[in-house]
């Protein structure tokens, strides 16, 4: 595989699929727990699989952006009133 950095708006996309892909599985995960028949069931467990797979896929290209956020050393104080 090409080991090139992504373009910003590459990187973006990826982090707006990676969201996509994650709220689906929490659905998927969460319906299972409703539904009734088995066939159903086996095919959310079987998109639960392969959803799974498809994020630590696109985790592994995400990891080449060209950009992170910085990590603070101290966080801010909340306020309370």
């Amino acid at each position: 595989m090409n080991s090139q950095p992504l373009a910003p708006h590459e990187s973006l996309e990826l982090h707006e699929f990676l969201n996509f892909k994650t709220l689906c599985l929490a659905k998927s995960k969460l319906m299972q727990g409703i539904v009734f028949d088995q066939e159903l069931k086996d095919l959310m467990q079987k998109d639960v699989e392969q959803t799974t797979q498809a994020i630590a896929d696109v985790q592994a290209i995400y990891a080449r952006a060209p950009f992170q956020a910085p990590v603070p050393q101290n966080r801010p104080t909340p306020i309370l009133n």
